[in-house]
């Protein structure tokens, strides 16, 4: 039991459903500032006269300040006061989005775009705030809740940044992300109680901690590598779509924005795979969720074949192919690294997501590269790829 856990031992209640829908809320906005710049990279190189490849950089420079907030500012959850964090990473993110939207020229949007991945990781404090908050038997319900309004933040904030992007223009957008950070990082300081630190733990000694996890568990590894890669899948097609779509189709920003609730159909169908793999084995979900995300991506080889209507049907169908996949993946991985060592299951959640975002940010820089290099063709080939490792990984897992 943590420090937290003791702490309300005696007077723990149920969340309302107000203070779990804010909770959802706000990781659901934070976590989407990380993404809002996907569908706008069009309308940027074309406000900042700068060639693709180097804005396709704006996405890769985010998806590493995540990966680094992640890895060495989310352990600090575990030490300092998760409500004070919460405001300060919501007052920086705001500012940090403020200037994104004011930056004349794309190496200052580069810098921009890191700072607002390191603060974006407010939301991984505020998924371990609701696990400490929500009373033991309601836990796994009330967390799952606030995944996902992440998880619907990751997936609309393409829809919403491609319409706003088209009618408004891309500095806009992220003005009004920063209206939005700074409202619900106010309303959550207001609604959340202090919380107790649950370790005394150096700061190094956190980071120390971790590093002998990491070298411990062999699943680990093996989940972070395959997640990873997946990861490199899934950001090259999202991080380079909008461009492909304006080239090859002439389609703004709202369309290719737009095609994010195509992968909500195919994400928010993903905690099903929770369900599988009590029954199966998170194993044997992760084989068949790299599987599904490789013949995804590999279906694509077919566009040169169909008339118009028909590429457009199927990227939609393999959008909501890959991102089952890719979903399905993550809850069973999670899976199988959260029952290694329970006590330590915030940083092992950090291992994973570090790896994740990695991917993410090698995904979009190897996208952006192939799509200038070998068009459409490459970005489905470094996709199928890297798909088909993660299974490799996985199907080595079960045969070692």
């Amino acid at each position: 039991m943590s420090a937290q856990d003791v702490l309300h031992s005696a007077e723990i209640k149920p969340l309302s459903r107000q203070t779990i829908f804010t909770l959802a809320t706000g990781a659901g906005l934070s976590v989407a500032t990380i993404y809002y710049n996907q569908p706008l990279l069009g309308l940027m190189a074309q406000d900042l006269q700068a060639s693709v490849s180097r804005t396709g950089f704006v996405p890769t420079f985010t998806q590493i300040g995540y990966a680094l907030g992640i890895l060495l500012l989310v352990p600090l959850g575990d030490k300092f006061n998760r409500r004070y964090i919460i405001l300060l990473k919501s007052l920086l993110l705001s500012l940090a989005l403020l200037i994104c939207s004011l930056m004349p020229a794309v190496e200052g949007l580069l810098l921009a775009s890191l700072a607002i991945g390191i603060l974006a990781t407010m939301a991984q404090d505020i998924v371990p705030a609701t696990a400490a908050l929500a009373p033991a038997e309601h836990r796994g319900r009330t967390v799952g809740t606030v995944m996902t309004g992440l998880l619907t933040g990751i997936l609309l904030s393409r829809v919403l940044s491609g319409t706003v992007g088209e009618y408004y223009g891309w500095r806009f957008m992220y003005e009004l992300a920063a209206l939005s950070i700074l409202l619900i990082g106010f309303r959550l300081w207001w609604l959340l109680p202090d919380f107790a630190a649950d370790t005394q733990l150096s700061y190094p000694a956190l980071l120390k901690s971790m590093a002998g996890l990491w070298t411990k568990y062999t699943n680990l590894r093996r989940a972070a590598l395959s997640q990873g890669l997946l990861s490199v899948a899934f950001s090259a097609f999202w991080s380079t779509l909008a461009v492909m779509l304006h080239t090859d189709f002439q389609f703004g920003s709202a369309v290719a924005g737009a095609f994010g609730l195509a992968g909500a159909a195919g994400a928010l169908a993903a905690p099903l795979a929770g369900a599988i793999a009590d029954k199966q084995g998170p194993e044997r979900v992760t084989q068949f969720a790299a599987a599904l995300v490789a013949l995804s991506f590999a279906a694509m080889f077919l566009l040169p074949l169909l008339p118009v209507i028909g590429q457009i049907a199927l990227i939609l169908l393999s959008a909501i192919g890959f991102d089952l996949g890719v979903q399905a993946a993550l809850i069973a991985n999670q899976t199988l690294v959260y029952g290694l060592e329970p006590p330590a299951r915030g940083r092992l959640n950090a291992l994973l997501f570090t790896s994740v975002f990695i991917g993410m940010a090698a995904g979009s820089a190897l996208g952006s590269t192939a799509l200038s290099q070998f068009g459409w063709t490459g970005v489905i080939s470094l996709a199928t790829a890297a798909a088909l490792a993660s299974l490799l990984v996985r199907l080595k897992a079960k045969s070692g």
